[in-house]
């Protein structure tokens, strides 16, 4: 048993020791707060960037055409463009800025994530170049159950049916808030 304690602590020693003496990262919403309270992408990428002209086309976002459950819409964003930052924003929720990435000296990204949307709406990713361009690119995502409770209409009534011993009744159900 010493042994094992012995080996693992020493891979855990070995690790450390390649990890950067320092690491650091930028809290975006302390040094961009509007952008974080921003209802659409563009207000939001206006006080995250200020105001830029992006190059569309060196971004790639592969997100499903019509996600089938907003709860999880998986989002993978990639470039082949050195950046040194990579921002994403959708415009179906209250607050359109999702994450932002700091990219350090790596330069190339191929990132995969989930977010939540509650409606069919845009996604788009802006990245700084080490070039110091902006580049970005759209893409409407279809949303056919929200991501907020699963309800198709949130702003209507909705009648779920259900059994219980045989015994068949109906639930009115008030729609539930999205706040993310």
């Amino acid at each position: 048993m010493e042994r094992r304690k012995f080996l693992s602590l020493g891979a855990v020693a070995a690790v450390a020791g390649m990890l950067p003496s320092s690491v650091s990262a930028t809290d975006f919403r302390k040094e961009a707060p509007k952008a974080w309270e921003a209802a659409g992408s563009a207000e939001a990428i206006k006080a995250l960037f200020g105001d830029i002209k992006p190059i569309e086309g060196k971004i790639k976002i592969k997100a499903p055409k019509l996600a089938e459950n907003g709860g999880a819409v998986p989002i993978g964003m990639k470039s082949d463009v050195e950046v040194t930052t990579v921002a994403l924003f959708q415009d179906a929720n209250p607050r359109s800025a999702v994450v932002v990435f700091e990219l350090g000296d790596s330069g190339l990204f191929d990132i995969k994530t989930k977010i939540k949307m509650r409606k069919t709406a845009n996604v788009t990713v802006v990245a700084k170049g080490k070039d110091g361009k902006f580049y970005s690119q759209v893409q409407k995502v279809e949303v056919s159950i929200g991501g907020c409770g699963g309800w198709f209409n949130p702003d209507k009534l909705i009648n779920i049916k259900y059994k219980k011993e045989n015994h068949e009744s109906k639930s009115k159900v008030k729609k539930r808030q999205c706040f993310s």
